[in-house]
């Protein structure tokens, strides 16, 4: 059984983060002197990609957790997860001592997996089940129905939230010791718990600070359920953003998100993945992809330009190096520095030196060159990817390949062709 949200206010939260500071971390409030550059004022990051787990899922899961009778503690707990709710499901299951066990989508990367299975040890047992986290969900809850384990759900529990809502109270009082008058604070939005959470104290006691919840443009669930006037169900989930991936938000997240938060913003993966590199190169953050949504929307998705200090919440770091590959590659063609092409040469001699010598210029080259119709060479196109060093050349080349006798058609990011050739 949930806790309603008639059950949360700021006091819980106050209460949640005196039970929770003997556990847990203190994550630090860092300055970014790249990201104060860019947006003229101070910025600062909540780094809850150290915390323990690597996730501010912890603070809610150990909370809700703690709140147990003896009697549901002998039933067991169950959840579903991405992957940063399970590790602090874990956690709480191994330093309580309750019997745990953690549903994970088809989709979730190996490391957090492995994870998951490393905190918990013996007291926590792991499921597959499902491609996306709401199928993942469904199957953990008809696990709650046929055993009688207490199902803890990772945001839309009074409990969950109140601990996650933990943030801000350690935000605040860190920003006061250094001086910092936050004007904004940006908080990554999956299903709604830890911006819910951050809202509410927030809003209680620095009513004036600007609250932005940003949430990936592929799964922007809240901004739907804001638009609807209520929760709903997306047609389609983009999963690489697997930490904040989530199809419907929380019954009682939205209403507080809805009343509280100022502005909800939806950040292009792309976006999200050139920030997870520049985190990494220029802070030395490794910041899996939902924990550099916020500071992602703080570079170029705020609608309001902030007056002060922001303040960014970091909210994990679980991410797993086989991703970078992938991750350089959306950001590339994000910032527009690499574009593929089908090219058709003809079967004459000279036709690729022709492209090499008359086509590209000086600082494009080739990335990708691989034949498509790799059963007949001779007359099938070839996937050609070519990367910049401005994303302004692009119409240079563009004119260039319209004046080539060679057929060549660009193959647009969105497009269906683009997902299946890579």
């Amino acid at each position: 059984m949930t806790a309603a949200a008639d059950d949360l206010t700021a006091t819980s939260i106050e209460a949640a983060a005196a039970l929770l500071a003997p556990v847990l971390k203190r994550t630090p409030l860092e300055p970014s002197e790249r990201l104060s550059a860019r947006l003229g004022v101070p910025v600062l990051l909540k780094r809850e990609d150290i915390q323990v787990c690597r996730s501010y899922k912890a603070r809610g899961a150990f909370n809700l957790i703690s709140s147990l009778s003896e009697a549901e503690r002998a039933r067991g707990v169950v959840c579903a997860s991405a992957g940063n709710h399970g590790q602090g499901l874990a956690f709480a299951c191994r330093e309580l001592r309750i019997r745990g066990r953690v549903f994970l989508p088809t989709n979730t990367p190996r490391q957090k997996r492995e994870r998951i299975a490393d905190i918990g040890g013996e007291w926590i047992e792991l499921v597959i089940a499902g491609s996306s986290y709401d199928e993942a969900s469904a199957a953990a809850h008809a696990d709650s129905a046929q055993t009688g384990a207490i199902y803890v759900h990772p945001f839309d529990d009074a409990r969950t939230i109140a601990g996650q809502g933990t943030v801000a109270l350690e935000l605040a009082e860190q920003a006061g010791e250094q001086g910092a008058a936050i004007d904004t604070v940006v908080v990554p939005v999956g299903g709604g718990g830890l911006i819910a959470g951050i809202a509410l104290w927030l809003k209680r006691h620095h009513p004036a600070i600007h609250v932005v919840g940003a949430e990936p443009a592929g799964a922007a669930s809240m901004g739907a359920a804001l638009a609807a006037g209520g929760p709903v169900s997306l047609a389609r989930v983009d999963t690489f953003v697997d930490g904040a991936a989530v199809g419907r938000v929380g019954e009682q997240t939205y209403p507080l998100v809805r009343d509280l938060v100022d502005e909800v913003v939806a950040v292009p993966e792309g976006a999200v993945c050139t920030e997870m590199l520049e985190l990494y190169q220029s802070e030395g953050v490794i910041a899996e992809p939902a924990g550099a949504l916020a500071s992602a929307a703080a570079k170029s998705f705020l609608r309001r330009p902030p007056q002060g200090p922001v303040a960014c919440v970091v909210s994990g770091g679980n991410n797993d190096v086989s991703r970078y590959g992938d991750v350089l590659e959306r950001s590339m063609v994000h910032e527009g520095l690499r574009h593929y092409f089908l090219v058709t040469f003809p079967q004459e001699p000279g036709a690729l030196r022709h492209f090499l010598d008359e086509v590209l210029a000086q600082g494009e080259d080739i990335v990708v060159f691989e034949y498509v119709k790799k059963n007949n060479r001779e007359t099938g196109p070839a996937l050609v990817g070519i990367e910049l060093e401005r994303a302004l050349d692009l119409p240079a080349l563009l004119q260039r390949m319209e004046q080539s006798p060679l057929q060549i058609e660009q193959v647009p990011p969105g497009s269906p062709i683009f997902t299946f050739l890579l």
